[in-house]
């Protein structure tokens, strides 16, 4: 599983328990969003594969569930050191998978996933258990009277099957085994159907770490058939899944029957509130971030701007110059700065919602049409402004290069329109009154405010507010999600 070339005819398995096995259902072809070229077979789960993954699991987690944090924490320190040790070897395969440009795969796609590694080393070894001062009781029918002390302390959930979308595989799904694996949980990863091969890869390097058998089990498939067993099996306690909205629903009414724990970070609708004293060049550089950054694949992006009246026309005129000067192409060439969407499909979807756009009344101010591309399913940068509120590409996610433009007069109506989607995960503020900006994150209804910037601090709990999804990790977070509370009290 370390071999440094990638092929189409390199073998990829299924992880479940202690063993590298094929897929039930034979295997399904991946391709380069770039290319259209096969990149690789992925094994296709059965129903059967699932449930194998979760019962062994279950039976793993008795064991490592003792285990030290000590213990955990070197794993995961020795899972990061021998990821960052083969980075070269992955960011081929992830580019290939992904279509992310050579900056996204280098900077973000695999990078972090070392980063979170070794963060949740550190998280492995934080306190665990928090003391309650003592109380006094009296004496009752149900025992004698007292002072009675005690703590708080973390649990391992269980099992955790861990579900993710295709925008950042490796990234994603660091952010979820690490904090589950140090609280002692056993995971179960499933990887979004179109990009797997990379995680395959990343369970191998957990293999060679010396993870446990079944403690890391792997299982892929096209099919949702597989990813269902796991969130109805009753050997499962918990589903992490990152992913759309409308899936995120399915998981929590199939979950409902066997009370499985939660943790859903879904869609996003990201609104960038731009006030006439804002800095207008900071302002369309973080909005053009749609564009720049992963062609707009990304549940956090800044897709509608909603600038006041007195600036409105400056910020369409500059997001459009902006859009004109991003170079759409092969993400291998290292000044493409917009690569391709995911699939035929979904580039199929995204040319769906910008016709709607403007079958609204909304004016096309840039992109709109195909890249003249022999191969690859490419979105040119689109802006469309003078959109409505109420518009469908207004309260959609499109999840592609698509941004919108929607004026507004006064901060009351700023703060409606921009509360004013099922969505809240990610907003942002542009103002010089760094005073009104606290103020107006005070009252967005968003699990996360940026003021004046794009950027995130990782050690902050990130989640979504509203149909964004339920619970938070991130930082020392993460190590919470993956926990239950357990309170111990005794007769001092």
């Amino acid at each position: 599983m370390s071999d440094a070339t990638f092929s189409p005819g390199d073998p990829y398995r299924l992880r479940i328990g202690g063993d590298w096995v094929e897929g039930g259902g034979g295997t399904y072809d991946v391709f380069n969003p770039a290319t259209e070229e096969l990149v690789g077979r992925a094994p296709e789960a059965t129903v059967a594969d699932a449930e194998a993954a979760a019962e062994q699991a279950a039976e793993a987690f008795e064991t490592w569930s003792r285990t030290t944090p000590e213990e955990r924490a070197e794993l995961l320190q020795k899972a990061g050191d021998l990821l960052d040790a083969r980075k070269e070897e992955f960011f081929p395969l992830v580019q290939a998978e992904t279509g992310a440009t050579q900056r996204v795969t280098k900077t973000m796609q695999v990078p972090q996933a070392i980063v979170r590694f070794h963060r949740y080393a550190k998280g492995a070894v934080e306190p665990d258990i928090w003391s309650a001062p003592p109380g006094i009781s009296a004496a009752t029918a149900l025992a004698p009277g007292g002072v009675i002390g005690g703590i708080s302390a973390m649990r391992p959930v269980g099992v955790v099957a861990c579900i993710t979308s295709f925008n950042f595989p490796l990234t994603n799904m660091a952010g979820k085994i690490g904090p589950a694996l140090a609280r002692g949980n056993c995971v179960i990863v499933k990887p979004a159907p179109q990009d797997p091969l990379a995680v395959i890869r990343l369970v191998g390097v957990l293999d060679e770490a010396g993870f446990p058998p079944g403690v890391v089990s792997c299982i892929t498939s096209s099919s949702p058939d597989p990813a269902e067993a796991l969130v109805t099996s009753p050997h499962v306690d918990m589903v992490s899944f990152t992913g759309s909205t409308g899936v995120g629903t399915r998981i929590q009414q199939k979950g409902a029957a066997t009370m499985t724990r939660l943790l859903l970070e879904l869609g996003g609708k990201g609104a960038c509130l731009v006030m006439d004293d804002a800095d207008l060049d900071a302002a369309v550089s973080g909005a053009g971030s749609t564009w720049a950054f992963h062609s707009g694949q990304i549940c956090t992006a800044p897709t509608r701007v909603i600038a006041q009246r007195g600036v409105y026309d400056q910020v369409v005129e500059k997001l459009t110059q902006f859009a004109g000067f991003l170079k759409v192409g092969d993400p291998l060439e290292r000044d493409t700065v917009v690569g391709p969407v995911i699939t035929e499909a979904h580039r199929a979807r995204v040319e769906a919602y910008v016709q709607a756009g403007q079958d609204d009344g909304g004016i096309l101010a840039a992109g709109g049409k195909r890249p003249d591309m022999d191969e690859g399913w490419y979105v040119a940068p689109t802006l469309i402004a003078d959109v409505k509120p109420s518009d469908t590409l207004a309260q959609e996610e499109v999840f592609g290069p698509v941004v919108v433009v929607i004026p507004f007069d006064d901060e009351e109506e700023g703060l409606s329109i921009v509360n004013g989607t099922d969505f809240g995960l990610y907003d942002y503020v542009f103002t010089a009154d760094t005073t009104k900006a606290m103020e107006l994150a005070s009252r967005i209804r968003s699990g996360n405010v940026g003021l004046n910037t794009m950027q995130r601090n990782h050690e902050v709990p990130f989640g979504g507010f509203k149909m964004s999804g339920v619970g938070r990790d991130g930082g020392s977070w993460g190590m919470d999600a993956y926990s239950e509370r357990q309170s111990v009290v005794w007769s001092a």
